[in-house]
């Protein structure tokens, strides 16, 4: 069992002050999102006004200050924190960041990260991206000389954490996205690379849709929207082309896969529509219909050779899923508190190392005390086979004074612990 008390001791410094989607709602998050651009100058900021080593966290549902110094974070001092991160924001946009963060100091600040990173503590439990963004966050900003060797340890004992949940556990295995659920249903029809998408709609949903599948090697897409400057922007991205809705009639070439999701209250493909979107082809095709009411009617599905994979069904999978992975939480929770232990004996040995690194410059100052002043005449005496097996013997006793007692101190500490 953890000795907690030790191992707040020793990270007493550590703190994270979080927004998520558990302290304040996704849309005000962005208030706290910094462009490339400005990332050196807000952060360096930061760390001037007395942060010893920052990293700075940014996702699309949440922002994670990481930080090593001895100051408390109260009232006045999360004013003064947010006031150096933005100096436009007034009285009320800092008194909004301080109702709306959430301070974990200590062990409870690793627990949080490590339960980041293995992403228990996102919106999609078990959605692997969050550790490759950890990763990214502190490689920036260690690039801008903001991490130093206390946040170093904390990052690579929290990928190492956060990839043995995923391989040691079930908790992203199956997807719980329907986009995710869709693809997979649609690579087990086998569609080509080169297959003619016909996607109508050009909102969040189909935007990601379009994006996984583009992603995956399809690039023949035909976008049409009712706003035409959203279907260009849609087709801009996946190197398609653009049609505003009305012109889906003049659709000639036919399509191998339909992608829709308005937010039309009534079918948008009726029997008409299809027919002519269809160009007298006859082969089966597919459509995902990710729309709520759907898109397509029903007898469009009835009457025709179709392989359709709607939102309900996906809906339903993916609660499945997520409940699958709720099951694993317990077991993520086992590792997690394995590597806290781990990251207090890692720890504990840095301060050893640390404590001792000058130790090898005093028994080199001592060496040389010894041989030029102390024992200087004695030396002088001796012939040039004796001195020579004389400053052997000190070079054998020099190494075995620095390596052992630093052994020695580790194994105390980790018994102590």
């Amino acid at each position: 069992m953890l000795r907690y008390t030790i191992l707040a001791q020793q990270l007493k410094n550590f703190k994270v002050i979080s927004f998520t989607h558990k302290t304040t709602d996704i849309s005000n998050i962005g208030k706290l999102h910094l462009e490339e651009t400005e990332r050196s100058s807000r952060l360096k900021a930061l760390l001037h006004s007395g942060i010893d080593e920052l990293l700075y966290l940014s996702t699309c549902n949440r922002v994670e200050f990481l930080i090593y110094d001895d100051q408390t974070y109260n009232h006045k001092k999360l004013r003064q924190f947010f006031s150096v991160f933005n100096p436009s924001w007034n009285e009320e946009d800092l008194e909004w960041a301080i109702q709306n963060c959430r301070v974990r100091i200590e062990r409870h600040a690793i627990n949080h990260l490590f339960r980041i990173a293995s992403s228990l503590d996102s919106l999609v439990i078990g959605e692997r991206e969050i550790i490759t963004q950890v990763r990214k966050a502190f490689d920036e900003c260690n690039a801008l000389g903001l991490t130093g060797d206390f946040l170093r340890l904390v990052v690579n004992k929290t990928i190492e954490c956060a990839k043995a949940v995923y391989t040691e556990t079930n908790i992203a295995k199956n997807p719980v996205s329907v986009v995710s659920l869709a693809y997979r249903s649609l690579r087990e029809l086998k569609l080509k690379n080169n297959s003619r998408i016909v996607v109508v709609g050009a909102g969040e949903t189909n935007t990601t849709m379009c994006k996984f599948l583009n992603k995956h090697g399809f690039e023949n897409f035909t976008v049409l929207n009712r706003t035409f400057s959203k279907a260009e922007s849609l087709a801009q991205q996946i190197n398609g082309v653009a049609l505003p809705l009305e012109k889906i009639g003049e659709l000639k070439s036919g399509f191998d896969l339909l992608v829709t999701c308005t937010g039309s209250s009534d079918p948008i493909f009726t029997r008409e529509v299809y027919a002519s979107l269809l160009q007298g082809e006859k082969d089966r095709k597919c459509i995902i219909d990710l729309a709520i009411p759907t898109d397509v009617d029903a007898a469009v599905i009835q009457e025709n050779a179709v392989n359709y994979i709607e939102i309900n069904s996906l809906k339903e999978q993916s609660q499945a899923n997520l409940a699958a992975r709720s099951k694993e939480i317990e077991n993520c929770e086992a590792i997690i508190e394995k590597y806290l232990a781990i990251f207090d004996e890692q720890l504990q040995q840095r301060k050893v190392e640390l404590a001792m690194s000058q130790v090898p410059q005093k028994v080199r100052e001592i060496k040389t005390k010894a041989i030029e002043e102390v024992f200087s005449k004695e030396l002088n005496e001796l012939d040039e086979k004796s001195r020579e097996v004389l400053e052997k013997m000190m070079a054998y006793i020099e190494k075995k004074y620095i390596s052992v007692p630093m052994k020695m101190a580790k194994e105390i500490m980790l018994k102590k612990s």
